[in-house]
């Protein structure tokens, strides 16, 4: 039997994704995500945050660097890799991250919505749906 290796977090962003370009067009993000807990210690409500490094690759990447900012909420299921290299003293560093598969933007809507929103819009909406009731109190199917 095969292992699993599934990641799921509901946390907040620390800065804004990094986007990078490699060869062949490949675009991959990268940002740090904040999750915390609180628990009561000594009779003291106590919060713990925990840092996670998060990968995104290709199209994910691309919709994470178009809509994702720093301090949104977001949720990410994805899988743990950690990797190596070596720092430029040559000594040979391992990082953990989480390789994104799929994430969903978390909150209201109007939190991922541009600044400059148009006032008129939310009359629209309103006028759209006060038109559409029946009068009568027919259902419309």
């Amino acid at each position: 039997m095969s292992g699993i290796n599934k990641v799921i977090l509901v946390g907040h962003l620390g800065k804004d994704p990094e986007v990078r370009h490699l060869e062949g067009g490949v675009t991959v993000a990268s940002f740090p995500l904040a999750t915390s807990e609180t628990f009561n210690k000594d009779g003291k409500r106590v919060e713990q945050t925990e840092w996670h490094n998060i990968v995104l690759w290709r199209g994910l990447a691309e919709v994470a660097s178009k809509y994702l900012q720093k301090g949104k909420l977001v949720y990410i299921e994805g899988k743990l890799r950690t990797r190596s290299f070596e720092d430029k003293e040559k000594v040979k560093k391992y990082v953990t991250e989480i390789v994104a598969e799929n994430f969903t933007m978390l909150g209201r809507k109007s939190d991922f919505e541009s600044a400059q929103v148009n006032g008129n819009t939310a009359n629209k909406i309103e006028d759209d749906f006060s038109t559409s009731i029946d009068e009568t109190g027919d259902l419309p199917f």
